[in-house]
């Protein structure tokens, strides 16, 4: 079983996390050394390989402290720079649980040269994960995640991935069909991990979730479930999708769905 490790190959603890009056949503892990097995200065976190400098088209948010934190999954060491200055820069129990899943059953999901969207993609780790089992990925998420998001991205899989993931502006329910009109845009797979907890866009993020799957698309949805509104969302998906319960992770209280739209 692959798990997250802090930098000296130990098993992490958790850190302070991000609350709302409603409450706090919990990391998977706290790290607080770089690769190199030193402290960072929150600078350094942002600079990029020169090799990479060009592909980079989006600046990270430049936090006052990120941190490196190391995962292993598909025999391969992950680096993720993350900050719990942002819910969107911060790896969830729900990415790590989803992470696992995909790994797992890789050849039953056939994800070779698969085509694959992740909402709402954070700091990155599940579509690093799925570039390395070989799918052709989409990262998308909310403008001030992007530059994180394909620092990570670009960090863990160039020259070390079939195909090089591309990464997008998706905020949910809005301009769809301008920025992913359905004639271009097909996806085997549709992933999410740790998209529902407390807030407002519940709705919204349902909206995306059916527009974004056509006929043969499979969603792959990884969430821990901390309040009556996760449920009540589920309650709502199971209305619009075929869904099974795929895996369960009780330590961490997240499950794993697999949606197919019902079609008329």
């Amino acid at each position: 079983m692959d798990v997250c490790l802090s930098s000296e190959q130990q098993p992490g603890r958790l850190r302070e996390v991000p609350c709302t009056p409603d409450g706090c949503l919990e990391p998977a892990v706290e790290g607080s050394l770089q690769e190199d097995g030193t402290g960072g200065h929150p600078g350094d976190s942002n600079k990029i390989e020169p090799s990479l400098h060009s592909l980079q088209k989006f600046v990270p948010t430049d936090y006052a402290s990120y941190t490196q934190e190391q995962y292993l999954f598909a025999g391969t060491k992950i680096v993720i720079q993350e900050s719990i200055e942002s819910y969107g820069a911060v790896v969830w129990p729900g990415a790590v649980a989803l992470c696992q899943y995909l790994e797992e059953h890789t050849e039953e999901l056939n994800l070779q040269d698969a085509k694959i969207l992740e909402i709402g993609a954070g700091p990155g780790l599940v579509s690093i994960v799925a570039s390395i089992l070989g799918a052709q990925v989409t990262a998308t998420d909310l403008p001030d995640v992007l530059g994180n998001l394909q620092y990570n991205l670009l960090k863990n899989t160039v020259k070390r991935t079939a195909h090089l993931p591309e990464v997008r502006e998706l905020v949910w329910g809005e301009s769809l069909e301008q920025h992913f009109p359905k004639s271009t845009f097909y996806y085997d797979y549709i992933l999410a991990s740790d998209v529902v907890y407390h807030h407002y866009f519940l709705d919204k993020l349902l909206t995306t979730m059916v527009y974004l799957c056509q006929p043969g698309t499979v969603l792959l949805w990884a969430n821990k479930f901390r309040f009556s509104t996760d449920y009540e969302f589920l309650d709502k998906f199971k209305q619009v999708f075929d869904t099974t319960l795929l895996a369960e992770f009780p330590e961490s209280s997240v499950k794993v769905f697999k949606g197919i739209l019902k079609w008329d």
